[in-house]
């Protein structure tokens, strides 16, 4: 495995990257060889109509005789596409081609690009479910909040089969296993962190509940308006929820009240992380700054603050990035049968992460890298043993 430098990266020219994308970045390949007349027969008429036969009269053999069951979906109304923010179902194709092309290098899974032209709930649900014969899991991908919590919760409720969306609980596995990482790396317990959430979105929520679920004491999570607190009448139906939960001390104020006192700080806004106010967090903190070209603070700055830093970013130490999680999370469930990807499975892919890390563990290596070939075995493994239970 070979991981490109820095200054290989930015030599990329836009000229390549078009080339690259152009004619699209999948194919379909056949399995059957189709070189003579009893190739034909075999794989299609009249062979094929046997099969169908059988499957009309034994369902369950359309999980064994067709690729359904083993075929994620990936589906997008563009609506909240990498920073570019809602650029429309065709714009967002290239970025699902792109999910496509890494289910199949990192999991060896089959996967299909579905973008949608409708961006009202009930008809993105309607047409998914309609077609869900034809797939065995579902990755929803850059569809905007609050909208996207209801689509998924609503798939979930209608199919029998894994739905995740990996915009919210890809990037909170990983930002969990980051976080189990510096933890150990500060000589510090879970449950013993005060955590702020910058970012209430989709990311925001979603790490939010899987830091709970793997017992994080306190979270404080922050919108555009502030703390969320118990005391606020302008939540909506997902953050009032949140509210019950978190911020256990009712802190009102902004960023830096919500880091006076704090231990780590995760960023899944672009909303920016002043100095000062980092200044106020406890010794060897935790900096998380995720957003997307440009971090909340950069790393340097950060570093003046903290113990550990991690970004999204590929040319920083601790590079917080979803491949880490999602195929092996899809190919763990598949594997397994599971009807559902629970969040016991999400925390288990989490610990199975940075477990890898061992006794390299550094304050520049809590988390391995998106290209390291032990991650997606380790990851399925863990969600399938959560699975068989």
């Amino acid at each position: 495995m070979t991981v490109e430098s820095t200054q290989d990266l930015s030599t990329i020219t836009d000229a390549e990257i078009f080339e690259a994308h152009e004619g699209g970045k999948l194919s379909v390949v056949s399995k059957s060889p189709l070189r003579s007349k009893r190739d034909l027969s075999i794989a299609y008429t009249p062979g094929v109509a046997k099969v169908s036969q059988a499957i009309a009269d034994d369902p369950a053999k359309h999980d064994t005789h067709t690729w359904a069951s083993r075929l994620v979906a990936v589906v997008s109304d563009g609506t909240a596409v990498l920073g570019l923010g809602n650029i429309g179902a065709g714009a967002s194709l290239p970025v699902m081609e792109g999910k496509c092309a890494l289910f199949k290098e990192f999991a060896g899974l089959d996967s299909i690009p579905l973008v949608l032209n409708t961006t009202d709930v009930d008809e993105i649900v309607e047409t998914i479910v309609r077609l869900s014969p034809s797939f065995g899991a579902v990755n929803l991908e850059d569809i905007s909040a609050p909208r996207c919590f209801e689509i998924e919760r609503k798939l979930i409720e209608a199919l029998d089969m894994p739905v995740m969306h990996d915009d919210q609980h890809g990037t909170a596995v990983v930002a969990l296993a980051a976080m189990i990482g510096a933890t150990r790396q500060t000589g510090r317990e879970l449950s013993s962190l005060r955590v702020v959430v910058s970012g209430a979105g989709a990311a925001g929520v979603a790490v939010t509940n899987l830091l709970l679920s793997a017992g994080v004491a306190d979270v404080i999570v922050l919108d555009s308006r502030g703390t969320i607190h118990r005391e606020r009448d302008d939540l909506n139906a997902t953050k009032a929820e949140l509210a019950s939960r978190t911020n256990r001390d009712d802190v009102i104020g902004g960023l830096a009240e919500a880091l006076d006192g704090a231990d780590a700080v995760i960023g899944l806004s672009s909303s920016q992380f002043p100095e000062e106010a980092l200044a106020k967090m406890n010794k060897d903190a935790i900096i998380f700054a995720l957003s997307n070209p440009t971090p909340e603070v950069m790393p340097d700055v950060a570093a003046r603050h903290a113990a550990v830093v991690a970004t999204g970013r590929s040319d920083f130490p601790n590079q917080i990035n979803n491949v880490l999680a999602f195929p092996g999370i899809f190919r763990g469930a598949l594997d397994a049968g599971a009807t559902a990807i629970t969040e016991e499975m999400k925390v288990a892919a989490a610990h199975a992460i940075a477990d890898l890390v061992g006794e390299d563990l550094s304050a520049d290596y809590i988390i391995p890298s998106a290209l390291d070939e032990r991650v997606m075995p380790a990851v399925s493994a863990a969600v399938a043993a959560v699975a068989a239970k």
